[in-house]
């Protein structure tokens, strides 16, 4: 039997990969504006404040035709942990 071992940050990154993958060929399409519990379930954080300062330091993208609700950008979360990735050596 083979064992294979992922860092945290890869297995989320090939998960989600594979979730994009099903998506695709289901004929699904990912919606561009997402709640604020999905974008902080995405960005794996359980801080309101945190997605706060996010959207503040315009690390990721939210439209607020209103007062409430705030949507997020899906790409944007998705740039984001592209953005931060790290390379193998």
């Amino acid at each position: 039997m083979e064992v294979i071992c992922l860092e945290d940050s890869a297995f989320y990154a090939l998960i989600d990969k594979v979730i994009t993958h099903i998506k695709e060929r289901n004929g699904k399409k990912e919606d561009k504006w997402i709640s604020a519990e999905e974008a902080m379930k995405r960005l794996q954080i359980s801080s309101k404040t945190t997605l706060q300062k996010y959207r503040d330091e315009g690390k990721i993208r939210f439209s607020q035709p209103d007062i409430k609700p705030i949507a997020y950008d899906a790409e944007s979360i998705n740039e984001f942990w592209e953005k931060h990735a790290k390379n193998t050596f």
